[in-house]
């Protein structure tokens, strides 16, 4: 099965989104680019929203990126199924995907610089979910299985 990374980004996150794209695809991912294309002013929402319902859907892995990432990570919670996460090293990068099981990584462009992204990048998409005692925490994420 193909992998696929669906990314993201405003205006702020499109030049380092284009970079993490062809890092991603240098790393066997299709990358699905939903926008922007141009670096006129745009809201970051438009795009974070479009991400989270594709990777809640199961289409992929996602990648939002605007000035700080945290506009995004907000937005794309709201999703059902969508743990979204803002990491700006790459320990934070692995770790949310191996004890979070987080499907959607954000980033500042405004933050971390192309070549620290793309280590980022990288350790998230290398990581998996680990499971065992972090299934039953992570499960407790969505409001419907609170308890």
């Amino acid at each position: 099965m193909a992998k696929t990374l669906i990314a993201g980004s405003d205006h702020a996150g499109l030049e380092l989104k284009r970079e993490l794209s062809g890092v991603a695809a240098e790393l066997d991912y299709e990358v699905v680019d939903i926008g922007t294309h141009n670096s006129e002013s745009t809201d970051y929402p438009d795009y974070a929203h479009q991400v989270a319902s594709a990777v809640g859907r199961g289409e992929g892995l996602g990648l939002l990126v605007c000035g700080t990432g945290i506009g995004m990570s907000m937005a794309a919670n709201r999703h059902p199924g969508v743990r979204a996460a803002v990491c700006s090293d790459v320990f934070s990068a692995s770790m949310t995907r191996q004890h979070n099981d987080a499907n959607v990584l954000c980033i500042g462009a405004r933050v971390v610089g192309t070549g620290l992204a793309a280590e980022i990048l990288k350790a998230f998409l290398s990581a998996s979910f680990e499971g065992g005692r972090h299934e039953r925490r992570v499960n407790k994420i969505e409001p419907s299985n609170e308890g």
